[in-house]
């Protein structure tokens, strides 16, 4: 059996804990890898290689670091087929789904190519006599990531390009679930010149996280997952000294208003609710249906709910794939069999579903939920799966209000025709990110992403201009350089003049 192992200083390492994480197939339900879990001696051994090639990549030149992100851009460009194939194989998520991640982590490179631009910094000239005033930034040393299993290569890219453009070096803790792409990013990273030491790679289980947490010599940590574990990574970093950005979950809310276009409606709550198994924190779980429209539309939710193809990744037909896990299946169809239990009509019942000649994979079809109240489980909870609810409203009052009740804040939208209503409720709604008649707003490269309230614990969103901010400290340098006719002592408080 394949065994997935670390990558430290600039080579593969061998685990030597003797603890092994499975890696399995989601399509068939059969483990295909093992991945080694690092001990925090093994973390440690990590931190260190990246502290030492931070001694000169902390000082070298933005030409120096653009000119292996260019390579590393051509090189995932040149491989995104091969990554992709990866990510399915271990996540379960269809290839073209796989392919999109790619490109969308792909265009965080890019921003990093163009890190002299974010790193200009300002000058003032003359402040006081022949005095001028610098504010530059600066990195941070060695920061590490802690990333989710349902992006195994977009949520990293989020991070490390950005980081190593600033000047900093990386420690990646993947998810144990779906270790490949990451080593395979690092691997592509070596390739295109970046020196030993600058990207590590080590798996594992808690004990490496909190090896991360706790090691003085790691400045700052990004997450992506869980409310439960962000809050936890956000909690256990600072006390730890360090700078953290945790990014945790959600409940998106759909809000569809009586003059939306309903059949763009339907298209996009299928689309944002059951892509990518609706394994995503961007996922619409929730259509808050204003008026009349939920009828008409839960019809054509329905109808077009019903031509969807399930199976397995690799297959072209496929438009949706399995779960990550089997006791992740188990626990999404829970919620569908209690919201019917609580009161909640499930207009389909996606739990029985099976794929010919893949019975022992992890499956379960999409459901939709509809009369769900915000006391439902199916409601309160993230479901993290293919499982679709709708709240019935009677004005968009009720809507916002029901809306900005709720704990998270991630992402949400609005289906409209009317402009006037669009632009009150992105002042309204809480939530970082907001689209108009766009089902999921996940921002360019160029801004930033997260959310507010429990989806986002820490100051700084990730990529865009704040992830150079997190990644960077900034420093203010006064500089006078006295004209030869200055001279004299002057032991009087320095004035300006």
């Amino acid at each position: 059996m394949k065994t997935i192992n670390h990558w430290i200083g600039g080579k593969p390492v061998e685990g030597v804990s003797g603890n092994f994480g499975p890696v399995y197939n989601p399509a068939t339900g059969a483990q295909e890898k093992q991945v080694a879990f690092a001990t925090a001696d093994e973390v440690d051994a990590a931190v260190r290689a990246a502290r030492e090639a931070f001694r000169t990549w902390g000082v070298s030149s933005l030409a120096s670091r653009t000119a292996v992100l260019f390579k590393y851009r051509e090189l995932i460009d040149a491989h995104r087929d091969e990554i992709a194939r990866l990510i399915t194989a271990e996540h379960g998520k269809v290839h073209s789904d796989a392919l999109g991640e790619v490109a969308r982590g792909l265009e965080i490179v890019e921003l990093a190519c163009g890190i002299p631009e974010k790193l200009k910094g300002e000058l003032s000239t003359q402040v006081s006599t022949r005095v001028d005033v610098a504010a530059i930034r600066q990195p941070l040393g060695v920061v590490a990531g802690i990333t989710p299993f349902n992006f195994p290569a977009m949520v990293p890219m989020w991070m490390f390009p950005i980081a190593v453009a600033c000047g900093n070096t990386f420690v990646l803790k993947p998810s144990e679930k779906v270790p490949s792409a990451a080593f395979k990013l690092a691997e592509l990273a070596a390739e295109a010149g970046l020196p030993d030491g600058v990207l590590n790679v080590v798996n594992g289980d808690k004990v490496a996280v909190d090896a991360l947490l706790e090691h003085p010599d790691v400045a700052a940590v990004s997450f992506v997952g869980s409310t439960p574990i962000a809050r936890y990574i956000h909690t256990t970093g600072t006390a730890n000294g360090k700078r953290v950005q945790a990014l945790g979950g959600a409940k998106n809310h759909m809000l569809v208003l009586p003059d939306a276009d309903l059949d763009l409606a339907a298209d996009s709550a299928i689309n944002a609710a059951y892509g990518s198994a609706g394994e995503r924190c961007m996922a619409v779980s929730v259509v808050v249906a204003v008026g009349d429209t939920a009828d008409p539309l839960i019809g054509k939710i329905k109808e077009r709910a019903g031509k969807l193809r399930i199976g397995p990744g690799d297959d072209p037909a496929s438009e949706m794939g399995p779960l990550i896990t089997k006791a992740h299946r188990d626990k999404v169809a829970s919620y569908v069999t209690g919201a019917a239990a609580q009161g909640a009509d499930v207009v389909i019942d996606g739990t029985g579903h099976t794929v010919k000649g893949y019975e022992d994979g992890h499956w379960i079809g999409i459901s939709l939920l509809d009369h769900v109240t915000p006391e439902m489980d199916a409601y309160r909870d993230e479901i993290f799966g293919p499982v679709l609810s709708v709240v019935r409203v009677e004005t968009y009052e009720d809507a916002i209000e029901l809306m900005n009740s709720s704990p998270w804040g991630n992402g949400t939208a609005i289906f409209t025709r009317d402009g006037g209503a669009a632009r009150r409720f992105q002042l309204e709604v809480e939530a970082g990110m907001v689209g108009v008649n766009v089902p999921i707003p996940v921002p360019v490269g160029y801004h930033s992403f997260g959310g507010w309230k429990d989806s986002l614990f820490g100051d700084h969103h990730i990529y865009g201009n704040d992830g150079v901010h997190f990644y960077t400290r900034g420093k203010v340098v006064t500089t006078r350089w006295p004209d030869p006719s200055d001279g004299g002592i002057n032991l009087g408080f320095p004035r300006n003049h």
